[in-house]
This record gives structure tokens, C-alpha cells and sequence, in this order.
């Protein structure tokens, strides 16, 4: 596999794939009907739909199917290794949040879950500031008057939780905790059926299994196909910060790139707000020891150190700013003081890009992390495992309606193409962002200066990216 130099393969883009096609062909409709087992061990129980993984995405597919019209004939099984979901802390804030897109805020309407998010906690986000830590350029995205939001703060266990709830109230929905999937069989070389085997011996069978068990995702790996990974060998460093006095209407996120990574403010009420931090390794671990004292100075000078700056690129950027400042009129407003770290809420987590060659085979199909994997910089990941839920509901429920099935390959093909015209820009923008903002190579730091100012001057430009990236 070839890497250029920006460090995107050229395999990350699927294409068409000879071996991919002649499994599809080569494989057949499963029909309703269970096989018993001639060793006389206990016949394979059957559900329409298996999904792997109680995870956010996995969990809202189930909620999103169940609740559509079109499918409350099937019957559907959550597999979920945990031996319960997390009930949310009414005390303490997590320190795993999301961002929650319009497309996102749309879909928990959709299957009732939004209700009880509002009800729990949730932050709304009217304005984002990014601004370079090299050089004096800066871009904020808002809607005009700050007249609506761009993003939802929610905690992962307040989603995860409201939506639980909504699976409470749905009748074909079966969800059953502690439940490791040991392997699982596809529809191919005369299998009628997928199959799934159960760590405790159980065993399964469905008319379409979906993998939503994560980026070391089994089902992927069942099906055999190629999977483009890319470590960035940097950590997520992630807390509950509190803010030095209350911020009246802490409406605003915060991200400021540095040469090691990006760093991020994300508010969560008027006196506090979570922190995802990117950088190397060696600092992460660095991180996560010092005492909360010092962890607090690191942090703070994180977002004021001042940076050798090159006097070319200073000189280049005045004559920029001076054609557009005009048009502008934007200076940087600096972010809250943080005052303190929430004691135990410090964690880290590795740092990687990932996609895989297909989506959906003959009875499978891949969501969320499943498929794909991003960098959190520009908060998309959990969305884009969304908009997958979303996708295939609608497509699943068309399926179903025009009796079709749920593993009729023509319909997971439809799938798989929207869901590739829109993850694979998001997934390479990502990338080219990590890529670009990684280093103080002072003409590359000239260059994303340029453009990052030049951008910030033209509004509908801004408005077209923040409403693509946060549909």
C-alpha cells in the first residue's frame, strides 16, 4: 500500500474490487426460516436484524429501526458485552462528550431520544473560534446574530442513557448485555443465513448482521476486506475543566492548533467546559501525570504561549490582512481562564485514521467506527457514525416496504454509495487538516495562514462548510 507524502493512501478511496463483486454474486437471500443442527446441540435462534455493538451508533440504529413504521415487523437484536449501560452521573460532568451536529439533533427527534437529553444536560454551541498558534490567523463560524446553534455539547453516557430509554418502550427490540460475540458466518459458500456464536455458546441467526462493534470491529474483519489504517502516534488527553468565575452565556468552542496538535475548548455550562487536547505520546503520558496544579498552568499556557513567529510570513500576512480586514472586522477573542481539573477526570486514548474497502456484503453491513475512523479535530466522528444510522434506516425501511429484504444487495449498495459521498471528503479534510497543522515548516505555516484568513473574509464560503460539516 502506497502512502504520498501528505500521508493519505491512495487505497482510502474505495474502488471497485473484483474479489468484493464475486462474493456478492456468488451469495444468495437468506430466507426466514431457521436450520436446525444435525449434532443435536441447540438449534440457532433466528432475528431479522443482529446488530454487534451497544455502543451510541449501534444503540440509536436499534431505537431508529424499531421505531419506524415500515419496519415494526421485524424483529431485532442489540448485542451489548458490558453487562449494563452506563446510567449518567446527575453529580459530575463525564469527560467523554460529542458534538452533536443538526443532522444528529434531527435524528435524536426522530427516535424520541432528545427530549431526555434536555431534560439531563446538554450545552448548545452558537459560535466556533480556530486559530493558529504560529501565526495571527483566526476563523470563527456563528450564524448571523448568533440566531441559532451550530452544535450540541452532549455527554456520550447522557446520550447513550436517553436513548436506553426509548428502547424501553419498543416491543421488537431485544437487547442482551454481556453478550461477547466469540466469530460470526456470512452469507456465502452455501450459508442461507449469518451466524453468530455467542462467548457463552449461543448461537444466532439473522437476514442481516451489522457491525457496529467498533474500529477493531470483528464483523469487518469476517468479511475479509481491506481496511486502511493510519496511526497518528498522538493521544486525545480528555477532562472536565472548571472555569476561572462564570462565563456568562459560555456559548463559544475553542480550538487553538499548536505544532503538536490541536487543542479544544468545549463548553458545557456557564463555569465549565470539557477539553480534548491532542498531541504526541510522550506528552499525553506527561500530561496525565503532572498534579492538577501544573496540569491546569500547561493547559492555560497552551492557549496564550507565543510561538517564534517568521518575519516573511509576518510581513505576508499584514499585506493580506490589510486588503481584508475591512470586509472582516474579526480580532481574536481570547478563551476562558480554566481555574481547575476536575479531580480523576483526566484520560487519554489513541489517535489513528481508519476506513475500510466496503461497507455491506450479502447479509452485512459496517456503521460508525465499524467503517470508519477519524481524527476528533473537527468533531465529526460520532456524526458520521450517525448519519450511517440515519442512511440505513431509510434504506432498510424502502427494503422492507417494497419486499425486497433486508440483504438484498442492490439496496446495502445504495447504502454504502451516499454514505461514501459523504464520509470520504469529511474523512480526507480530516486528514489534510491533522497533516497540515502538525508542523511549523514556516512556508506550510504560511500557506494555512493564507487560506485560513482568506476563508474567514468570505462568508458564504463559511456558512457552506459549516452547514456540510454539521448536517
Amino acid at each position: 500500500m502506497r502512502i504520498d507524502r501528505s500521508g493519505i493512501s491512495r487505497s482510502v478511496i474505495p474502488r471497485a474490487r473484483c474479489a468484493v463483486l464475486q462474493w456478492r454474486l456468488a451469495s444468495t437471500t437468506a430466507p426466514h426460516a431457521t436450520t436446525s443442527n444435525s449434532s443435536g446441540e441447540k438449534p440457532a435462534e433466528f432475528y431479522d436484524i443482529i446488530i454487534a455493538g451497544g455502543g451510541m451508533v449501534g444503540t440509536t440504529l436499534a431505537c431508529s429501526l424499531a421505531k419506524n413504521p415500515r419496519l415494526s415487523d421485524r424483529r431485532i437484536l442489540l448485542l451489548e458485552a458490558a453487562a449494563g449501560f452506563k446510567q449518567p452521573s446527575t453529580e459530575t460532568y463525564s469527560n467523554r462528550v460529542s458534538a452533536i451536529s443538526k443532522g444528529t439533533h434531527r435524528l435524536m427527534r426522530t427516535v424520541g431520544a432528545w427530549e431526555q437529553i434536555e431534560a439531563t444536560r446538554v450545552k448548545p454551541v452558537l459560535k466556533m473560534q480556530v486559530w493558529d498558534a504560529c501565526s495571527d490567523a483566526l476563523i470563527t463560524f456563528n450564524y448571523d446574530d448568533m440566531a441559532d446553534n451550530i452544535s450540541w455539547i452532549v455527554e456520550n453516557d447522557v446520550l447513550l442513557s436517553s436513548v436506553y430509554r426509548q428502547l424501553e418502550a419498543v416491543k421488537n427490540v431485544e437487547i442482551r448485555y454481556s453478550s461477547k460475540m466469540e466469530e460470526c458466518g456470512l452469507i456465502r459458500d452455501g450459508a442461507e443465513k449469518s451466524t453468530v456464536r455467542l462467548s457463552n455458546g449461543d448461537r444466532l441467526q439473522c437476514e442481516l448482521l451489522v457491525g457496529a462493534d467498533g474500529y477493531n470491529s470483528l464483523v469487518r474483519r469476517t468479511m475479509g476486506v481491506d481496511n486502511f489504517t493510519l496511526a497518528y502516534d498522538q493521544m486525545g488527553v480528555v477532562a472536565t475543566l472548571k472555569l476561572s468565575g462564570a462565563v456568562a452565556n459560555n456559548v463559544t468552542a475553542w480550538q487553538r492548533f499548536l505544532p503538536t496538535g490541536p487543542v479544544a475548548l468545549l463548553p458545557l455550562n456557564d463555569e465549565m467546559s470539557s477539553l480534548v487536547w491532542s498531541t504526541s505520546v510522550a506528552e499525553a503520558k506527561r500530561l496525565l501525570q503532572l498534579d492538577d496544579q501544573s496540569f491546569v498552568a500547561a493547559l492555560n499556557e497552551a492557549f496564550t504561549k507565543s510561538y517564534p513567529r517568521n518575519n516573511v510570513i509576518e510581513d505576508i500576512m499584514k499585506n493580506v490582512n490589510s486588503l481584508i480586514s475591512s470586509s472582516t472586522g474579526q480580532r481574536l477573542e481570547a478563551p476562558p481562564v480554566v481555574e481547575a481539573v476536575i479531580e480523576k477526570s483526566r484520560a487519554a486514548f489513541p489517535l489513528g485514521l481508519g476506513h475500510t474497502s466496503t461497507y455491506v456484503g450479502q447479509g452485512v453491513c459496517l456503521i460508525g467506527d465499524a467503517a470508519h475512523r477519524v481524527h476528533p479535530l473537527a468533531g465529526q466522528g460520532v456524526n458520521l457514525g450517525f448519519g450511517d444510522v440515519q442512511c440505513l434506516t431509510d434504506v432498510l425501511a424502502e427494503a422492507n416496504y417494497s419486499g425486497l429484504g433486508l440483504n438484498n444487495m442492490s439496496q446495502l449498495v445504495k447504502y454504502e454509495q451516499e454514505r461514501l459521498r459523504h464520509n470520504v471528503p469529511i474523512i480526507l479534510t480530516t486528514h489534510g487538516l491533522q497533516r497540515l497543522y502538525t508542523t511549523d515548516f514556516p512556508p506550510i505555516v504560511g500557506l494555512r495562514s493564507i487560506g485560513l484568513t482568506i476563508t474567514n473574509s468570505l462568508p458564504p464560503v463559511k456558512k457552506f462548510l459549516m452547514n456540510y460539516a454539521m448536517s
